[in-house]
C-alpha cells in the first residue's frame, strides 16, 4: 500500500489485535472500516502514532486525496467534537487516513481541546 499523501510506503504497525498501516516516511495511519474508533476507546493505543506532529501538519494541507485501498476521492472530514482535528475518509471502502499526530489528539479530549475548537478554522 502507499501514503495518499506522500506516496511512500505503507507498513504494518500493531496494538494489540488491531493491525494498521503507517507511512514509513510522513507518519500517516490508514485505518480500515471503524479500527479508529476501536483503537480510540483503547488505553494506550495512541502509542502507534509516532510520526512526527510538524510534518503531519504540513501534510495537513494536501486535502484531494484518494484511498490507498479502492481510488476513491475521499472526503474531508472533522471530528464532532474536535473540529480542529481534519481527517480524509473513504466513501466507499470507510476507511480513513490520519496524518502524523492526528490519532493521539483523537484518542485524547482536553481543555486545550476546547480552546483548539474555539479557535478552529472551517474546512473547506
Amino acid at each position: 500500500m502507499e501514503c495518499p499523501k506522500c506516496g511512500n510506503s505503507m507498513k504494518t504497525v500493531r496494538f494489540q489485535t488491531f493491525a494498521v498501516e503507517q507511512c514509513s516516511k510522513c507518519g500517516g495511519l490508514w485505518f480500515d472500516m471503524l479500527e479508529a474508533e476501536h483503537l480510540k476507546k483503547l488505553h494506550g493505543s495512541a502509542s502507534i502514532d509516532t510520526g512526527d506532529v510538524e510534518t503531519g501538519k504540513l501534510q495537513n494541507k494536501i486535502e484531494n486525496i484518494n484511498c490507498p485501498v479502492c481510488s476513491t476521492k475521499m472526503i474531508k472530514m472533522v471530528v464532532n467534537n474536535q473540529p480542529h482535528i481534519w481527517y480524509e475518509s473513504c466513501p466507499t471502502c470507510f476507511g480513513t487516513y490520519f496524518d502524523a499526530g492526528e490519532f493521539t489528539d483523537f484518542t485524547k479530549q482536553t481543555l486545550i481541546d476546547i480552546v483548539k475548537d474555539i479557535l478552529a478554522k472551517e474546512r473547506k
